[in-house]
């Protein structure tokens, strides 16, 4: 069992050295304040160049269109599950760069800009596994606020106060090192492996 998988990250992070503690593969969890902010959010800021309603810095932002209801003046979340990252790859540098934030959660992995980005700002991305919405909605203690509700309710920014969401998986740590990236070339490598014995054997025939 990986020794760090009860490890909780608290937000705001304040201090590098507690990301830094992460390597791809470990797993954690947050504790504190996550933003869901995904494609529409994205494009708001990088491409039409509005400021974000709200400080990121430190902060967790989770690729998700969460399924939210009103209850008379409370916002309530639902399910709450990943959208897929690669989408936001080629905004999640600059995003990272503008807004300081520390942890992006979503699936399916991101890739060498988003890696850079990491590395440089001493950022994480980590995937919540799919299919666990519900899970998700159960660690999420309030809905603090919403902002940007004119996108819809997938795409605004939601505010979640959480209590040991996860489990996370770190595939991006802030040296850079992509997990999702070597389980691709792992795959490449083995696939022209299995190309070559496959020729070799026929040539032999």
């Amino acid at each position: 069992m990986n020794e760090k998988e009860n490890i909780i990250v608290r937000t705001p992070v304040t201090d590098d050295a507690t990301l830094m503690s992460l390597k791809a593969g470990d797993v954690f969890y947050i504790t504190g304040t996550i933003v869901t902010a995904r494609d529409a959010v994205h494009e708001r800021v990088i491409v039409e160049g509005m400021k974000l309603p709200i400080d990121l810095k430190g902060l967790a932002i989770f690729h998700a269109g969460p399924v939210m209801v009103r209850e008379k003046d409370v916002w309530k979340c639902v399910s709450i599950g990943p959208t897929t990252s690669r989408r936001m790859e080629y905004f999640e540098y600059e995003f990272i760069e503008r807004t300081g934030v520390k942890i992006i959660i979503g699936k399916g992995g991101m890739g060498p800009k988003t890696a850079e980005a990491c590395k440089k700002y001493k950022a994480v991305y980590a995937i919540f596994p799919g299919g666990c919405g519900v899970l998700g909605a159960s660690a999420v203690r309030r809905v603090a606020g919403v902002e940007w509700l004119d996108l819809g309710v997938p795409e605004a920014l939601w505010i979640l106060e959480v209590e040991k969401f996860g489990p996370l998986i770190v595939t991006i740590d802030t040296y850079g090192n992509n997990l999702a990236d070597e389980i691709v070339n792992n795959a490449m490598r083995k696939r022209e492996s299995i190309v070559q014995e496959a020729l070799r054997r026929f040539s032999e025939k």
